[in-house]
């Protein structure tokens, strides 16, 4: 493969590199969103994989919190 068509072709991360490296402004978004989301997705995840590892051990679980029995 000769440079000129190396450069002309690019590639999927060629291409995205260019887009979000154009501006610094850009870049900074690109970070700041990605952290947000990332931080959102893993916490999605540890929340579920900590309710999947405690199913009948949280207070939402135990039917007779909360109720009182009768003395009767």
């Amino acid at each position: 493969m000769d440079s000129a068509a190396r450069r002309s072709g690019g590639g999927l991360f060629e291409g995205l590199y260019r887009v979000i490296m154009r501006r610094n402004s850009v870049y900074v978004t690109f970070v700041i969103a990605g952290a947000f989301i990332g931080e959102r997705a893993v916490d999605y995840g540890v929340h579920k994989l900590w309710e999947y590892n405690n199913v009948g051990k949280r207070y939402e679980d135990i039917s007779v919190l909360g109720t009182r029995q009768s003395e009767e």
